[in-house]
């Protein structure tokens, strides 16, 4: 199996190497040389954490086409708010059977993605499908080095349309079995647990952020029992979202225990016991993608599907209006809109029909 892993961050670098120890052959493609350039010609990463080794992967490049041009599965791991752009230049190298996964889709990635393909005419049969988390929490230490802290038990995912997902089963089962075949895109996109946990923790630790440079454990120490009670109303929020649209979701304590087997009487009780989040530091600035992808790409859609379905969500209202504020920006604008995902003026029915059965 090829494999190509778009983006070299700190997850795109970690799943590179992850599934090149599993034995793949593995290209690793970066827009930018910057992050590869330490390590273009040896194409060696290192793990370390829960995983531990070097290992030499097939291609390290930052020539779209040439990372695409033998790829089969296509794993696409850059902050959310860059899919359309690689939507649109993935678009002109797209070839038959190629599947393409967004690691993550955060909250409808992969009908931002779909909707592209379909602008753009593409007429291959390929799989577009996301996941509704990452597959691990990961740091890159060092050019290269990347820093597994634990690897998830399980990870929902879904094509797009949700008829796709037989065969999606069928090839991904043996090259990541934590990857568990769910529903639809509605269970992923409303069981994003990155929308409960990155921009309100981050907000609301912004004078400590600013002030230490993020010299402090991000979950361990930013979430103190108040700011857990907010991620609660954050989450609860949610799920009412997601039960409207027809899911039960898993609240965000039930998912600490389905990917982290941990416990708690309430949330805050939960990631205390989590050891997978011991030694992860917070952001060094509040310009980071816990706000910058999570508000516009996680929030807002959660926000503007809950008034099309006549729900009020106040904290997350509150939270995207604060980091609109604090950042001089307005993510209600950028962010990804109902309009922009071209459902806006779609019934409950009609979106179910696009997502479920691509009609």
């Amino acid at each position: 199996m090829n494999i190509t892993v778009i983006g070299a961050g700190n997850g795109g670098l970690a799943l590179a190497g992850f599934l090149a120890m599993r034995g793949f052959a593995v290209t690793l493609y970066n827009r930018s040389l910057k992050r590869i350039s330490s390590f273009i010609k040896s194409r060696v990463i290192k793990l370390e954490g829960e995983i531990t080794g070097s290992v030499k992967i097939k291609n390290v490049t930052n020539n779209l086409e040439e990372a695409l041009k033998d790829a089969e599965l296509v794993m696409i791991v850059v902050p959310a708010f860059a899919h359309a752009d690689i939507a649109e230049k993935v678009s002109k190298y797209v070839k038959d059977g190629q599947i393409f996964i967004l690691n993550p889709g955060r909250t409808f990635g992969a009908l931002e993605f779909y909707n592209i393909f379909k602008k753009n005419r593409v007429d291959k049969d390929v799989i577009i499908a996301e996941t509704q988390t990452f597959l691990f929490a990961s740091r890159t230490s060092n050019p290269g080095v990347s820093h597994i802290f634990r690897v998830k038990n399980a990870v929902p995912i879904s094509a797009i349309p949700s008829t796709k997902n037989e065969k999606l089963k069928k090839v991904i089962e043996d090259i990541v079995p934590e990857f568990q075949v769910v529903d639809s895109i509605i269970y992923t996109s409303f069981n994003n647990i990155g929308a409960v946990f990155h921009p309100a923790t981050l907000i609301l630790n912004s004078g400590r952020v600013e002030s230490t440079f993020g010299k402090f454990e991000f979950y361990l120490e930013g979430i103190t029992p108040s700011v857990a009670r907010v991620l609660e109303k954050i989450d609860a929020e949610r799920c009412s979202v997601a039960r409207t649209l027809g899911i039960e979701p898993m609240t965000a304590k039930d998912w600490l225990n389905y990917a982290y087997d941990v416990l708690g009487n309430n949330l805050y009780e939960a990631i205390h016991n989590n050891a997978g989040y011991q030694g992860i530091i917070a952001p060094p600035s509040l310009q980071n993608r816990y706000i910058f992808e999570d508000v516009p790409m996680s929030l807002v859609p959660i926000s503007e599907m809950a008034k099309k379905l006549g729900i009020n969500t106040p904290a997350i209202d509150s939270i995207i209006y604060l980091s609109s504020i604090m950042m001089g920006r307005d993510f209600y604008r950028e962010g990804r809109t109902l309009e922009r995902l071209g459902i806006s003026k779609l019934s409950l029915d009609e979106i179910k029909n696009l997502i479920y059965k691509g009609v």
